[in-house]
Order: C-alpha cells, then structure tokens, then sequence
C-alpha cells in the first residue's frame, strides 16, 4: 500500500508541534544558556511548577532535554545541539519576514491559534 502523501513529514511535525507553545520555546531558550532546576525556571520565567513540569514533560518526551539527577534535584539540559542551530535559522527566518509570521490569518496571534492550532 502507498504511503499517505506527507507521511515522511509526520516526524518533522511532530518536532514543530513540540516546540509551538510559547512556554516550551522560553525553557528550551533559557536551557540554551546552560540547566537548570525546576525552581530556577518557575522562578526565571514566573510560571507555576506544575506548568513548568508539564511543559519539561513534554520537551523530554519528543527527546529534546534530558535530566540529570543530583541527589533529590533535577537539572534540565537540552538533549541535541542541533536544537540550538534550528533556533537560531528561525530567529533569521523571523527578521527576515518580519511581522508576516505573527500576522498571518491562519497561524499568526491575530488567528488565536497560540500554538494550539
């Protein structure tokens, strides 16, 4: 049976879906500086820890951190380097289109999607 048109795509959206929500991109840009605990990042970024904790959940479960133990602490990292060179194409992507991104009808702020859709 053929593969479904786009199906070799599905794990490339998998990752974008990953990193589409706005609290994930801001610990995967602070884990861009080095780890850091839960309590740094709920304190950092001014979030509960449970969202905190949700949010490193799902980062950890596309393979995109990885934690290290210290006694009964936790320090959070990014799992590939790569991430940071994917990062860095977007933020060039995004000065180079300017506010067409984020006033796109579909998935721009002005849709309401906020990385849901």
């Amino acid at each position: 049976m053929p593969a479904r048109p786009g199906e070799e795509l599905m794990p490339a959206a998998a990752l974008f879906r990953g990193l589409a929500d706005p609290t994930r991109l801001a610990i995967v840009r602070r884990l861009a500086n080095g780890e850091a605990r839960v309590v740094d990042l709920t304190g950092e970024l001014g979030l509960a820890q449970s969202t905190i904790s949700a949010h490193l959940a799902c980062l950890r479960d596309c393979g995109l951190i990885i934690g290290r133990p210290e006694g009964r602490q936790m320090f959070y990292a990014l799992a590939r380097p790569e991430l940071l060179d994917l990062l860095t194409a977007a933020e060039g992507l995004l000065a180079a289109t300017g506010q067409q991104v984020a006033l796109c009808p579909t998935y721009g702020t002005a849709a309401g999607c906020e990385g849901t859709c």
